[in-house]
């Protein structure tokens, strides 16, 4: 049986969409990357790589910031970590939680200085849809969010991703200014904004692919906290989002008590687990 581990590209766009599109909901990130970048690795700014056996694709692995594998089972994992070296510039592992654990273990051994040692494992993290009519009533206060508050949603945003991740994600090229205008560029980002311009609630469309979309980026100002207010806010970011997709995920972390229990009011489901390995 002819199996090769080779570097994707362009022509591979349509056989790749087809594979991922098997899991939408786990493969989200990957399949609006693809649709936005396509697989020329310049444009993509990374490889990545796929199992062929006997003319199939089996498995698919994205080399960037984010490494992300997409695998049936142990054994193409395996195959597809030998275009993985002992070096690492990647900042985490993610996707669903079985290839991405089994990646891991696979590199930890072969190369432990590199990748034997992340920060976190955040091992259970369940994948949630929107399945269900929430049960209370939206916050109208909730509106998207345009290029007049950007600041004040830009220092949200840190605020989120710094107390989430535990590093601050601002550096010197900028990178996480450029991503977050985008986003609001488009459209994909809500808060609620108070009278002096203050963000306090705010929640992305973190990737979005066809009528799928995966909410990204959810925070509470602390000193709103503990009054009840998310559920409210959080039912009207998934109204809006409904507005545009028919399929509204997101994923959480299982030890955030709090949130499971917002987003099982708001109607949200489990329908899968992920994982991320944070370096």
């Amino acid at each position: 049986m002819f199996t090769r581990v080779r570097v994707l590209d362009d022509a591979d766009v349509a056989q790749v969409t087809e594979f991922l599109q098997q899991d939408p909901l786990g493969n989200l990130f990957l399949l609006s990357r693809i649709q936005a970048n396509g697989l020329d690795r310049g444009r993509l700014g990374c490889p990545v790589v796929g199992l062929i056996r006997s003319h199939e694709l089996q498995g698919v692995l994205h080399l960037g910031a984010n490494v992300v594998p997409v695998a049936p089972d142990d054994s193409t994992i395996e195959e597809l970590a030998s275009r993985v070296g002992p070096w690492r510039s990647s900042a985490s592992m993610m996707g669903r939680a079985e290839p991405v654990l089994t990646l891991h273990r696979v590199l930890s051994q072969r190369y432990p200085r590199a990748w034997g040692s992340p920060r976190e494992i955040r091992a259970h993290q369940p994948l949630l849809e929107l399945q269900e009519p929430s049960r209370v009533s939206p916050d109208r206060r909730v509106a998207r969010v345009t290029m007049e508050h950007f600041h004040a949603y830009f220092q949200a945003a840190v605020a989120m991703y710094t107390e989430e991740v535990g590093v601050s994600p601002i550096e010197s090229s900028g990178g996480y200014m450029s991503h977050m205008r985008v986003l609001v560029d488009r459209g994909h980002c809500f808060g609620i904004v108070d009278e002096g311009g203050t963000v306090r609630w705010k929640s992305d469309i973190g990737v979005a692919w066809r009528d799928h979309c995966q909410i990204q980026g959810v925070w509470m100002d602390p000193t709103w906290r503990g009054q009840g207010l998310a559920d409210a806010a959080m039912t009207a970011v998934a109204e809006l989002c409904r507005r545009r997709y028919s399929s509204v995920s997101l994923y959480v972390n299982d030890f955030n008590a709090p949130a499971l229990a917002m987003y099982d009011t708001v109607g949200f489901r489990q329908v899968g687990e992920m994982a991320t390995v944070l370096y």
